[in-house]
C-alpha cells in the first residue's frame, strides 16, 4: 500500500519511555495469554489495576521515522473513512489517539506489556502498539507485509468504532449475566466485527486520493487474519483445539469477515451479533 497524504496528528510517541510494571497476578496472566494469542486482548487489559505513571514526556506530532510514519498514515486513512461513515449515520466521529511504546505502557485501562500485542483501551480512546509486534507477526505467524500491518491498526480502530457506538459497552454489561462459554461467544462476535470494520476501511480507503493499494495487499491482510485464528493458535500452542475457549474466532471466520467488509464496504452488513452463521 502507498500513502501520500499528511499524518493524522494523533500520535503519541512513548518509545523508549518507562511505562510502569504490570501489577499483580492479573498482569502475569495477561502476559501469558498475550504470548499465546499475540493480538488484541482489550477485555483483559481493561481489568488491570492502574499502575505507575509513565516516566518521561511523550513526543507529539507526526513521527519522523519510517515505521512511525507508516502507522501514522494508516491511522489518518482510517480517520477519513470513519468520519465519512459516521456522517452518513448522522453522527460525529471522534478520532482516536495512537500510542507507540516500547516494552510496556501505562493506559487508562492499566499497565500492559508488549506481550499482549496491540490493544485498544476504551477508557482513554487510544490504540496502543509496540512496533516489534510486526516482527513477531512476520517471523512467528508468517504474515509479513505492510498491508498485514495496516490490517492490525484497522482492526484496533474497529474496536474504537465499537466503543463510540456503544457496542463494546453492551458486551461488557452482559458479561456478569453469562457463563464463560457464552461470554466467549460474544467476544468472538465482537472481534469478528472488528475484522469486518477493518475490511470496510480497506474498501473505502481505495477511494482516498492519497491512498493506493498495491498488488498482493489484500492477500497479505487475509494471510494475517488466517494466521491469528483461535483454532490455529490453540493447535500450535497446545496441540488441540478447544472451541469453547475461542475469544477471537477461527482462521476461516476471521478471513471471511474481513473479506466481507472489503467486498461489500457496507456498514449494515457487519452485524456479527445477529448473523445466522455465528
Amino acid at each position: 500500500m502507498q500513502w501520500f497524504g499528511k499524518g493524522s496528528g494523533n500520535i503519541e510517541d512513548r518509545r523508549g519511555m518507562s511505562g510502569g510494571a504490570i501489577g499483580g497476578g492479573i498482569g502475569i496472566i495477561v502476559v501469558i495469554l498475550g504470548l499465546f494469542f499475540g493480538q488484541d486482548l482489550t477485555g483483559l487489559v481493561s481489568q488491570l489495576p492502574i499502575g505507575e505513571a509513565t516516566q518521561g514526556t511523550p513526543k507529539t506530532g507526526d513521527p519522523t521515522d519510517r515505521e512511525g510514519k507508516f502507522v501514522d498514515g494508516v491511522l489518518a486513512s482510517t480517520n477519513q473513512v470513519w468520519e465519512q461513515q459516521f456522517q452518513e449515520m448522522g453522527k460525529v466521529y471522534e478520532q482516536p489517539k495512537l500510542v507507540l511504546f516500547t516494552n510496556n505502557v501505562q493506559s487508562a485501562c492499566g499497565s500492559a506489556s508488549a506481550a499482549v500485542g496491540p490493544f485498544y483501551c476504551p477508557g482513554d480512546h487510544r490504540v496502543y502498539i509496540d512496533l516489534s509486534f510486526y516482527q513477531e507477526l512476520q517471523n512467528r505467524f508468517g504474515a509479513g507485509g505492510d498491508f498485514a500491518q495496516a490490517y492490525v491498526i484497522a482492526h484496533e480502530v474497529g474496536h474504537h468504532v465499537q466503543n463510540l457506538l456503544g457496542i463494546s459497552e453492551k458486551v461488557q454489561r452482559a458479561k456478569s449475566q453469562l457463563s464463560e462459554k457464552e461470554y466467549n461467544r460474544l467476544s468472538v462476535k465482537l472481534e469478528l466485527q472488528a475484522d469486518f470494520f477493518a475490511g470496510l476501511w480497506a474498501n473505502h480507503a481505495q477511494n482516498l486520493k492519497d491512498f493506493k493499494l498495491d498488488e498482493g495487499d489484500l492477500e497479505e491482510a487475509i494471510t494475517a487474519a488466517n494466521a491469528i485464528g483461535d483454532d490455529k493458535l490453540q493447535k500450535q500452542a497446545q496441540g488441540e483445539v478447544v472451541p469453547d475457549a475461542f475469544t477471537h474466532g477461527t482462521s476461516a471466520q476471521r478471513m471471511y469477515w474481513f473479506k466481507k467488509g472489503f467486498d461489500t464496504g457496507d456498514f449494515r452488513q457487519g452485524d456479527t451479533f445477529n448473523s445466522s452463521q455465528l
